[in-house]
């Protein structure tokens, strides 16, 4: 594998540099640094969207026939990496890389028409309803009920039951939701994949918050909800095979590590004037100076391992079951690293101010630093880590069955 870039490869990533420093919005970069959560607040998430999608490049996992870039897999890895190194927020992933591979790959030209520009135009916001009360890594039992329904009001489902750790669907105008369509076959051949608006009665929305204080997930409950046949993606018990399309995607459709890589980097710098409580800095510690080394090494590893993969997609195969590995990884390096943030401020890093936004405004004056003030929080947060996505021990058995063949 070649991981020097080629001279057209390096214009490009010159390119996205010069963009990022002349278009991201300080309020926005400010933000997201003080942002617990995986996914940001609308309120930064989608001016960004905004603006990347002015510029064209908002979809740029999507092929160009869809409203994509077009971009080969080195160029879309060089636009992540250079974002997640200029301190952009996360992009709104549960519409861009979620559902709208689903839509463009297995729906219906009709919907495909519908609902792809809105998902760019920041029209549609959408939440994801797999995750039932009892039915989380096992999501093969899931109960939600769709029955279809033909009569002189025209053929539609009516849906029945809820759906849990849903996140932003306070937000959401649009759920891609599993639903149990069939309950004669095995479990996994009578799931369905149905596209919900969210803005019809007999949906309500129970706030859940979490340990870091953040309402970023919620319960979402679904009485006698209308959802017309042509929001089935693909065929009646097709569920099954689109959700491991998109789980597939949602745990290697990204690059992980140059985020972590710049999150740890800015805890290397902060570390260089905090006191180590002996009249020396933190920065100088030995002890402290192997644990850092360590998660930069596993970071590496994690770039390289992703770095095959992106290999493998620009010769036209499909990521596979390595993606798990990857998931599998980065959460354990996503909590190491914010435990690292935690330990780096002492007390300081303790606060768990429960106000939320941590920017703006209105936000509250942090004790010591605003990275201070956000490392609890994103500590508290990022448990959820190993257990979003798949648990790390679904992926750990994904992985000894597929790639190692135990």
């Amino acid at each position: 594998m070649d991981i020097d870039l080629s001279p057209e490869e390096l214009a490009f990533r010159d390119e996205v540099r010069a963009f990022l420093a002349a278009n991201l919005p300080g309020p926005v970069r400010d933000g997201a640094a003080v942002s617990p959560t995986v996914f940001v607040e609308p309120d930064i998430g989608q001016v960004w969207n905004a603006v990347l999608n002015e510029q064209g490049w908002l979809a740029y996992q999507w092929p160009k026939e869809h409203g994509g870039t077009g971009w080969t897999p080195v160029q879309r890895y060089i636009f992540e990496k250079e974002c997640a190194l200029s301190g952009a927020p996360n992009l709104t992933v549960l519409g861009l890389k979620l559902v709208a591979p689903v839509i463009y790959n297995f729906g219906t030209p009709a919907q495909k028409a519908k609902y792809l520009p809105r998902i760019l135009s920041g029209e549609d916001y959408w939440c994801q309803g797999f995750s039932e009360p009892g039915s989380g890594s096992d999501l093969a039992s899931l109960q939600c009920r769709a029955v279809r329904v033909t009569d002189a009001e025209g053929d539609r489902y009516i849906v029945n039951g809820s759906k849990i750790w849903t996140t932003h669907a306070h937000w959401a105008n649009r759920m891609f939701c599993l639903v149990r369509t069939d309950t004669t076959v095995r479990k996994q051949a009578g799931i369905s994949f149905l596209l919900i608006d969210m803005n019809q009665p007999g949906i309500s929305v129970r706030p859940i918050l979490t340990l870091a204080g953040d309402h970023e997930v919620n319960q979402v409950f679904l009485e006698d909800v209308v959802v017309p046949a042509e929001d089935l993606v693909a065929g009646e018990g097709d569920g099954w095979k689109l959700a491991k399309f998109l789980l597939e995607n949602e745990r290697g459709g990204s690059c992980h590590a140059p985020k972590l890589g710049y999150d740890l980097s800015q805890i290397e710098r902060a570390a260089q004037t905090e006191s180590d409580g002996r009249g020396g800095t933190l920065g100088a510690d030995p002890q402290w100076k192997r644990r850092v080394a360590k998660a930069r090494l596993g970071v590496q590893s994690l770039e390289m391992i992703e770095l095959k993969i992106i290999s493998e997609v620009a010769k036209g195969r499909p990521p596979g079951p390595q993606t798990s590995l990857t998931k599998l990884l980065a959460s354990n390096l996503r909590q190491e690293i914010d435990l690292l943030a935690v330990d780096l401020f002492g007390p300081a890093g303790l606060q768990l101010d429960p106000a939320r936004p941590l920017y703006g405004d209105n936000a509250p004056k942090p004790i010591h630093s605003p990275a201070a003030q956000v490392a609890a929080a994103r500590y508290l947060n990022s448990r959820a880590w190993t257990i979003f996505g798949g648990t790390n021990e679904v992926q750990a058995t994904i992985i000894a069955r597929t790639v190692l063949g135990l």
